[in-house]
């Protein structure tokens, strides 16, 4: 594994960036596509993600061949196809429909602090991952999913929570993922051995 940094992002090969940000100690791995969007502090995601008009929260884990932000097809329309809004492609007299993609990027997935998107899981725009959660291998994300639940399926359904209610409302609460690098190394002997209700009771 690379060593990171708190400066620059470790972007693999063969990956295409546009119009993002991206936090410290942050990982792409190769082949992936990454626009408009934003990445926050020590999240990674694996080769061949594809991620556009997201916000992904603090210390997110994004498995192999995720899709988060896919886009969707304009279905009240008479047709389908891009033709009319990628337009510039098919003639030369006319652009593409820039009020279309605005639209299009305006549709926010939402990915919260340390998350965990399972490979080949599927988001579709406008959906919010709370924090703390988990989305199954292959699943298709349609709907909203609570902090520190367990998600699959297509279309996701609940499996079962991560943490009981009470702690998961307690480890919100503490929100470790705002401390510093600093402590987090400190605190890291802690966070290897203690369970989530241990590492409660010491800290928050």
């Amino acid at each position: 594994m690379p060593k990171l940094s708190s400066e620059t992002p470790f972007i693999h090969p063969e990956c295409q960036i546009s119009d993002s940000r991206f936090g410290a100690y942050v990982e792409i791995g190769a082949g992936s596509r990454v626009a408009n969007s934003d990445i926050g502090d020590y999240s990674y995601c694996d080769r061949n993600c594809d991620i556009a008009n997201a916000q992904v929260g603090k210390f997110s884990n994004i498995a192999s061949a995720t899709r988060i932000g896919a886009t969707d097809h304009p279905m009240e329309k008479a047709s389908l196809h891009h033709f009319h809004y990628r337009s510039a492609s098919y003639w030369d007299d006319v652009t593409d429909d820039a009020d279309w993609f605005a639209h299009r990027a305006s549709r926010r997935a939402q990915i919260g602090h340390d998350t965990w998107i399972g490979h080949g899981a599927l988001i579709k725009p406008e959906v919010t991952i709370g924090h703390g959660a988990v989305v199954a291998s292959g699943s298709v994300v349609t709907k909203d999913v609570a902090p520190y639940t367990i998600v699959g399926g297509n279309t996701a359904r609940l499996i079962r929570r991560r943490y009981p209610a009470l702690v998961a409302d307690q480890m919100m609460q503490l929100a470790w993922w705002d401390w510093d690098h600093a402590r987090l190394r400190a605190c890291l002997p802690d966070f290897r051995k203690l369970t989530a209700e241990a590492f409660l009771e010491k800290y928050a």
